[in-house]
């Protein structure tokens, strides 16, 4: 279970900077700001997620 969640935090991370990269890029260009808004509520949805994985990356690696 330990090496899961290990691994899983990459990707995790990698998805939030996707994510924020593309909101800030439709932000920039001017698009659609309904688009970026919900670029932006997803990548708050996907730190949380990350952060609980990363939480129990810890969790595991110290037992």
């Amino acid at each position: 279970m330990e090496a899961f969640f290990y691994n899983l935090v990459p990707v995790a991370i990698i998805l939030v900077a996707i994510v924020l990269v593309l909101g800030l890029i439709n932000l920039i260009r001017g698009g659609n700001p309904n688009r970026s808004q919900r670029l932006m509520r997803w990548r708050v949805i996907l730190q949380f997620i990350a952060i609980i994985i990363i939480m129990l990356a810890i969790y595991f690696m110290r037992g």
